[in-house]
């Protein structure tokens, strides 16, 4: 009995980890940061099985440095918000090692979130860390904006699949 369980088991491990192997292997990156060994593993990956693939170009340092950038912005920035009418203003700030992560995030990533939506967004640098400005149009949107905050609208436009790739291939992605 303990026998048949165990490769009962051995099945469904094996069949999840080829459902797994086959998703990863569509050529769509899905690991979108904060697991930094796992979103750089998944390039690796799709970068191996791509025959087409430059090395000369790959650059997973680069890959890495956006990581650790992309951390140092959740786990250590502060964020103040002020509100006037239908816009938004987030001062995000951080020591100086953070206030450096944040000024590449805010500054890459708000005309990223403008083109994800209908709304103004408009970032400034600051010496300690960025300002990001989002302009809406409706009371709705202007819920929307307050219930994402800021960690929420650096997420807005699915594309740091994408742009984890670029990196790591050795193109801007922005």
């Amino acid at each position: 009995m303990k026998r048949s369980l165990l490769s009962a088991g051995l099945v469904i491990a094996a069949s999840g980890a080829m459902a797994q192997h086959a998703h990863t292997s569509s050529g769509s990156p899905s690991e979108t940061g904060q697991a930094q060994f796992a979103a750089i593993a998944e390039i690796v990956t799709l970068l191996r099985n791509d025959p087409d693939t430059n090395w000369e170009q790959v650059d997973i340092k680069a890959l890495r440095d956006h990581l650790v950038d992309m951390d140092n912005v959740t786990t250590g920035a502060s964020v103040e918000r002020m509100i006037d009418g239908l816009t938004v203003t987030f001062v995000i700030t951080g020591d100086e090692v953070v206030s450096a992560s944040i000024q590449r995030m805010v500054l890459a990533h708000s005309p990223m979130l403008q083109g994800s939506s209908d709304w103004t967004v408009l970032a400034e640098e600051p010496d300690d860390g960025a300002t990001m400005l989002v302009q809406v149009g409706s009371d709705d949107e202007l819920n929307q904006v307050l219930g994402l905050g800021f960690f929420g609208l650096m997420t807005v436009g699915a594309h740091h699949q994408q742009h984890h790739l670029m990196i790591a291939t050795g193109r801007s992605p922005h």
